[in-house]
């Protein structure tokens, strides 16, 4: 199983050079992939790019959008040119798309997008991100990876299987339990299968994390505020999943990779790029 490392976009975080090093730092130590989220009334970052800005700062990691919000992109060809050419930027094989429809009706108010049809809105961009890739297509350029990036959907809808198996390559479960992956994966295989696909879909899970002495506080610090819009109970239940611990951490990595994962991403809740480290040495990378 690969692991992974995702960019602490969420938690309040203020010199982007910070996440340009953790960038570095991840691909140093030997990280599988560096991934990034997305919100728009929130601080996170544009993950376009912030990938664009990791890509110039390495040369191997693999860079992970989880999730791009795609509905809020209502300009579908606009949105197909830059995705190619941040696979450009970063070279063949390197750029994946995590991709979801978003439940946030707030971001969708401040971008003056239609909540309820951004079903609709987001089948329609696959179409044209897709379209990209084909020769004569007007807008360009066309992406280093042949055939566009890998799409990776998230959520756990109809909807979301019915993507993964026209579109995708596998599924990707955001700050995820065991449970969870447990429960999606028998739906999952059966999609594929019917829908003809050879071989198995990708399985990327992520989970929160920190370490060192102040972990539990920049755990409440960054996943309190981001899940508040929820509920209390539902952000004191996020921060409560969250691995603050070496031993957590480990019985992580054994527990997802016995449950046949093929890569998990531990997202970063603490700025400081040392938490790159931190997770390097409890994992032995």
């Amino acid at each position: 199983m690969d692991i992974g490392i995702g960019l602490p976009g969420h938690a309040p975080w203020s010199d982007g050079r910070a996440l340009v090093e953790w960038a570095r730092r991840a691909e140093k130590r030997g990280f599988s992939t560096l991934s990034v989220s997305d919100r728009l009334v929130w601080s996170t970052p544009e993950p376009l790019i912030m990938l664009a800005a990791a890509a110039g700062a390495t040369s191997r990691i693999r860079l992970l959008t989880s999730v791009l919000l795609a509905p809020l992109r209502t300009d579908h060809a606009l949105f197909a040119k830059a995705v190619s050419t941040l696979d450009r930027l970063a070279g063949p094989d390197r750029l994946r798309l995590g991709l979801a429809p978003g439940v946030r009706e707030d971001d969708f108010v401040a971008g003056e997008a239609d909540y309820g049809t951004r079903g609709k809105r987001f089948d329609l961009l696959l179409d044209r991100l897709a379209a990209i890739s084909a020769p004569g297509d007007p807008v360009g350029p066309r992406p280093a990876t042949p055939g566009g990036p890998p799409l990776l959907f998230g959520g756990g809808s109809a909807a979301t299987l019915r993507r993964i198996a026209t579109h995708g390559t596998g599924w990707i479960a955001g700050d995820a339990t065991v449970q969870d992956v447990q429960d999606f994966v028998p739906r999952l295989r059966r999609a594929w299968a019917e829908a003809g696909r050879a071989g198995s879909p990708r399985l990327v899970a992520s989970v929160m994390y920190a370490l060192g002495t102040d972990a539990e506080q920049a755990v409440s610090d960054a996943i309190g505020p981001y899940y508040a819009f929820a509920g209390e109970e539902y952000a004191q239940y996020g921060i409560s999943l969250a691995h603050t611990s070496p031993e957590q951490i480990t019985t992580a990595i054994t527990d997802f990779e016995r449950i046949g994962c093929d890569e998990l991403i531990f997202m970063g809740n603490d700025p400081d790029p040392g938490q790159v480290d931190r997770l390097a040495d409890t994992i032995g990378l």
